[in-house]
């Protein structure tokens, strides 16, 4: 085999600086636009930066009673962000935008050193290029980069290990490969099985090509999987080995029990329904809103955020398959293809197939995996072209061609997204088209006419994904449930038709759980909404400023295509078939909808019922008032994290107790423990109107309302009916 040239070229470093720098304008520009985002680890967030104890936990409040539901790590990386520049919109939404970079960073390092010692150091360089710029400006990346969701740290975390596990195949080392168990197991306790998805594929890149002998790649790989097993199993035994009276339930478990969080309610319910998962598959309501397969990953909100390069990523895996078949056992190129082949197949055919909770920011996770695949497939295709020419420039045209009939498509779908763009699209790509047969025809190429070609190949491919990702950027997020690009119209569970939701509503509600506010698509008012379908009683997202009964301005449409008054003003049924008021949203003053003007910020609304809304209910500032003066362990009791979370952000950081968890089906407090409590006198108020969790409604603790109020004395503030939990009935 002759020898190649590993020198990395000095243009390198610039570019490599030049995409970072892009990338970190894509994710911090107006980063603040989206307020507190996602307010239940918001809350979370804030509670850590006044409680150690509530930190280490990651509590919902600064009390300890009860956790979010998933493991904390990711609030470790926020709470410390909090703590050390102060609680805001931007200390805590930075970590994710810096968390993306580094990604973008080392994917790109990653394949630019299993490339060049297959093909070549310019070889190389050009792939990892590639790969991070295509990975930063896939628009799901986009979307949880400037986001609050623990997928930003679980994505980087995996890169991490993909890096890893590269640096221990060029010399067998064993401490390259520990540390891509440290890092799954760090994923492990971001995000829980998610995270360790690929380590199957990575282990097999490792058996496959490290440079060692058989047995000695075996106990590396031990030794590996016992790295992960420590660094996830410390935090486990923390919690487990902590008397459960001197910690916060463990949410989402229904034992109070990390494991059975992870491996239950996060793990196997995931992946086969039930735990506390929606579910079913197929039409029992999954995200994809059909029959499991893979196609829904290309339709609707979920191809809208991941798709634009998918099929490009399987043409050129499938291509560098072909030139790199004959290589040497060792040969680092094709073990990359193991590993992102590997990655993007098992994370993509686990969520095409799930039974349990999806939603489509998940698939952020193929990101890493599509660029990569995009960055190796072809910069090998293109260096083959010396081999067979005119194979190798025809899977690179087909690759542009099916790439842009894709990319047409998707924004074909959404004909208020600067038509222009996909008719850009069709001339870069049959520009594109010409040139790669150009060459293969030419056999004496100019050096120009290879660089010319190149160039227009990958802007052909880079249009529709980098234009539907700066749209990404342009739009505040608020909500559990965030989505790419405002007006992007029907997107899988966000239609508007009932039982299309987070696994077909909870409890039978209607419309499920609904997703983060968009701007109105027609109309002359129609601004930035939350929670999903309008006038159906969903709690809103909690943002910079309040709103209530018109919060953009005048009634337009709603996202998914259902006219009604924003939530806030309607009294609507809540997710679980209860009837209850509407949360109230909160957001920024009304954003101009396609072809309308923007709207005023409408009346402050109040707190009220609703399922699990995108980003919890907005309060009255007199019910804000009340629960800044009290001085009781927690401040209210209410049912559901979505309401607890909103008014700990509303409050500056009040613990409100979240009775039932997320979903409100956790089984906490008992009645018993609920009086024992209120008689030491730990809570000042019980908000009967609260929310609930994903089952709305808070039927579960009915009685506990009911103990409440056979002995308490109530009052009405803002609104809302509230027991005074320290005045008991004479």
């Amino acid at each position: 085999m002759t020898a190649v040239d590993e020198t990395t070229p000095r243009w390198y470093r610039p570019a490599f600086l030049l995409m970072l720098t892009a990338a970190a304008v894509l994710y911090l520009w107006d980063l603040s636009a989206s307020g507190y985002a996602n307010s239940f680890y918001s809350a979370a967030v804030q509670a850590g930066t006044e409680s150690w104890k509530a930190w280490f936990f990651g509590s919902l409040d600064s009390s300890s009673f009860i956790t979010v539901d998933k493991p904390p790590a990711s609030l470790w990386v926020d709470g410390l962000s909090g703590r050390i520049f102060g609680f805001n919109s931007w200390s805590l939404l930075v970590p994710q935008a810096l968390e993306g970079v580094a990604a973008a960073g080392l994917l790109c390092a990653a394949v630019r050193r299993a490339v060049r010692r297959s093909a070549g150091g310019r070889a190389g360089a050009t792939a990892g290029l590639i790969a991070g710029a295509a990975m930063a400006l896939t628009p799901a990346a986009v979307l949880i980069f400037r986001f609050n969701n623990p997928d930003a740290l679980m994505v980087l975390l995996v890169v991490i290990a993909a890096y890893c596990v590269v640096r221990a195949l060029e010399h067998g080392r064993t401490w390259w490969l520990v540390g891509a168990g440290v890092a799954f197991g760090f994923g492990f306790l971001t995000k829980s099985g998610e995270a360790v998805l690929n380590v199957p594929a990575f282990a097999l890149a490792y058996l496959v090509a490290a440079p060692v002998p058989f047995w000695r790649r075996v106990w590396q790989l031990l030794a590996a999987a016992v790295a992960i097993v420590l660094s996830a199993g410390w935090w486990i035994a923390a919690v487990l080995l902590t008397p459960a009276a001197d910690r916060p339930y463990i949410g989402g478990s229904t034992d109070n029990n990390p494991l059975q969080l992870a491996f239950g309610y996060n793990g196997l319910g995931r992946l086969f329904g039930g735990s506390g998962n929606g579910g079913g598959g197929g039409g029992g309501g999954t995200s994809f809103g059909g029959s499991p397969g893979l196609l829904p990953l290309f339709r609707g909100e979920f191809g809208l955020e991941v798709s634009w390069l998918l099929p490009a990523a399987v043409i050129l895996l499938a291509g560098a398959v072909w030139v790199t078949w004959r290589a040497p056992r060792t040969d680092t190129g094709r073990a990359s293809l193991i590993i992102f082949g590997g990655w993007l197949l098992s994370t993509g055919v686990t969520f095409a197939y799930m039974q349990g909770t999806i939603h489509p920011y998940y698939t952020v996770a193929l990101a890493p995996a599509i660029g990569a695949l995009a960055g190796i497939g072809s910069v090998l295709l293109w260096r083959h072209r010396a081999v067979n020419a005119p194979v190798a420039n025809a899977v690179l045209a087909l690759t542009v061609v099916v790439t842009g009939a894709w990319g047409f498509e998707l924004l074909h779908t959404d004909s208020s997204f600067h038509p222009s763009v996909k008719w850009v699209e069709v001339i870069a790509a049959v520009a594109a088209v010409l040139l790669l047969g150009v060459t293969a025809l030419w056999l004496r190429n100019r050096w120009r006419l290879l660089v010319a070609a190149g160039l227009v190949t990958a802007v052909a491919v880079a249009i529709p994904t980098t234009a539907w990702a700066v749209g990404t950027a342009a739009t505040a997020h608020t909500g559990s449930i965030p989505t790419a690009v405002s007006g992007s119209g029907d997107a899988g569970f966000s239609a508007g038709s009932s039982g299309s939701g987070f696994g077909g509503g909870f409890g039978g509600g209607t419309g499920g759980f609904p997703g983060a506010g968009r701007t109105g698509t027609t109309g002359t008012g129609a601004g930035k909404m939350a929670g999903g379908k309008a006038g159906t009683g969903y709690a809103g997202a909690f943002g910079d400023a309040a709103a209530g009964t018109a919060p953009s301005g005048t009634t337009g449409t709603a996202p998914g295509g259902t006219t009604g008054t924003a939530p806030g003003g309607t009294t609507g049924t809540a997710p679980g078939g209860t009837s209850g008021a509407p949360g109230g949203l909160s957001g920024e003053a009304g954003q101009a909808g396609t072809g309308g003007k923007a709207g005023s910020t409408g009346d402050r609304g109040t707190f009220g019922a609703g399922g699990a809304g995108g980003g919890g209910t907005t309060t009255s500032a007199a019910l804000v008032k009340a629960l800044e003066k009290t001085t009781t362990r927690w401040a209210a009791a209410v049912s559901g994290s979505q309401s607890a979370a909103t008014l700990e952000l509303a409050s500056g950081g009040k613990a409100v107790m979240a009775m039932g968890g997320f979903t409100g089906t956790d089984p906490t407090p008992t009645l018993a423990e609920f009086e024992q409590w209120v008689k030491d006198g730990d809570i000042t108020y019980y908000i009967a109107g609260g929310g609930g969790g994903f089952g709305g409604g808070g039927g579960g603790f009915s009685s506990i309302t009911s103990w409440v109020e056979a002995h308490y004395k109530s009052e009405t503030i803002g609104g809302e009916t509230v027991y005074l939990l320290l005045q008991p009935k004479s």
